[in-house]
């Protein structure tokens, strides 16, 4: 009986144990998030910009976290504001124009782990997309804003969140 149950704790030590939504939360600390809405401070506004952020960013915690999403003092707090949204000419050409245009959008963000209070962080994160020039930027902007948005806050999640 004994070398039985030797036996079935060495076998279950062996397996290994994988996250499967990738966080490092400790849910028996943890339970909570709140997520203010972020501001555009860009000197370009894009009116629609904010909102669409701040509902996306909460909408990633909601979807992979199992976190109660809390209007203040959560147990980890998320607030920042939109610094940067800016076009750039890239891949200029012999005649001087660009063949392409780069919108670029900067995100400050101050993160407080009220739990582990050496995991908070000030920090500003970027990204970009690249269209062609030749077309209007009114018609390519929303799926831009889209793209560049869901890679900014996938990096939040990651510099929040996950363990990897």
């Amino acid at each position: 009986m004994l070398l039985i149950l030797v036996a079935s704790f060495a076998v279950s030590s062996c397996i290994p144990s994988y996250k499967l939504s990738g966080t490092s939360i400790d849910y028996t600390k943890i339970k909570s998030i709140s997520i203010k809405d972020f501001g555009n401070l860009a000197p370009t506004v894009y009116p629609p910009l904010a909102t669409r952020f701040s509902e996306e960013l909460r909408d990633q915690f909601q979807k992979r976290t199992r976190l109660t999403q809390n209007k203040d003092k959560g147990d980890l707090e998320l607030e920042g504001e939109i610094v940067g949204y800016d076009l750039t000419a890239e891949a200029i050409q012999e005649n001087a124009y660009a063949a392409k245009t780069r919108l670029t959008m900067r995100v400050k963000v101050r993160y407080v782990n009220n739990k582990e209070e050496k995991k908070s962080f000030e920090r500003e994160f970027t990204a970009y997309a690249s269209f062609d020039s030749g077309l209007m930027f009114n018609d390519v902007q929303d799926a831009l804003v889209d793209d560049i948005s869901k890679d900014i806050i996938n990096q939040i999640f990651n510099a929040t969140v996950e363990d990897w």
